[in-house]
């Protein structure tokens, strides 16, 4: 499947250098399509080699003490920036806006980029709403969107890749981000989950174990 953005590239390009085409309109349009499938395969190849990085051994990682409130925001902020003009994000939580959790920092962003990306990418307006809580000594956090509710899975973005069909736009806004994040949380010793209906939106649950304090509203140590 790699092949199809690949080999428009390539038959594109070779029509310019051999001056096959002197249509100004066809000419920019040739351009653009290789542009188009140039950002689809790099989009792709970075996907993957992402994903085999969470692949490998990931016996060792940084946790550090993190006020969960500010943490959660940031990311609120940035898939905020994102969205379109008919889409909210929210952050709800029953934890006290102190409430401190040890956490990889580096794995968060990326578990959470990946989780939003797709939330944004099924959600054209409504709401996508971020809930986290302490349960069962740990982080669980919820992402929940009002979006299209396409099926989807996490091996979506590998299926994508080895059916042999055509790599799409619509690909791209699965892509292989539903994988890494299973490959992120498993590496925690975590879970994730992911519910799906059509027309009705997505719902992916996380949890991971995290040593967590200053939990009830208000209490500052």
């Amino acid at each position: 499947a790699l092949r199809t953005p690949l080999n428009a590239i390539i038959t594109d390009s070779q029509k310019l250098l051999d001056n096959e085409e002197s249509d100004p309109k066809k000419l920019k349009a040739m351009m653009a399509n290789i542009n188009q499938n140039g950002k689809q395969l790099l989009y792709f190849i970075s996907q993957l080699l992402e994903l085999s990085s969470f692949d490998s051994n990931m016996a060792t990682f940084t946790l550090i003490e993190v006020n969960l409130a500010e943490l959660i925001a940031s990311y609120r902020r940035e898939a905020q920036r994102d969205a379109g003009a008919n889409v909210q994000v929210v952050v709800r939580s029953p934890l006290s806006p102190h409430a401190k959790g040890m956490v990889d920092t580096n794995l968060m962003y990326q578990l959470m980029t990946h989780l939003l990306h797709n939330a944004l990418a099924h959600t054209q307006e409504g709401t996508i709403t971020i809930d986290y809580d302490y349960a069962d000594n740990g982080l669980k956090i919820e992402v929940i969107d009002t979006g299209d509710g396409e099926p989807q899975d996490f091996k979506s973005g590998l299926s994508a890749l080895t059916s042999g069909g055509e790599l799409t736009l619509f690909n791209q806004r699965s892509g292989l981000g539903l994988s890494i994040c299973k490959s992120i949380v498993e590496g925690l010793h975590g879970t994730i989950d992911l519910k799906s209906e059509k027309g009705k939106g997505t719902h992916v649950t996380v949890w991971i174990p995290c040593k967590m304090r200053d939990m009830k509203k208000g209490l500052v140590k």
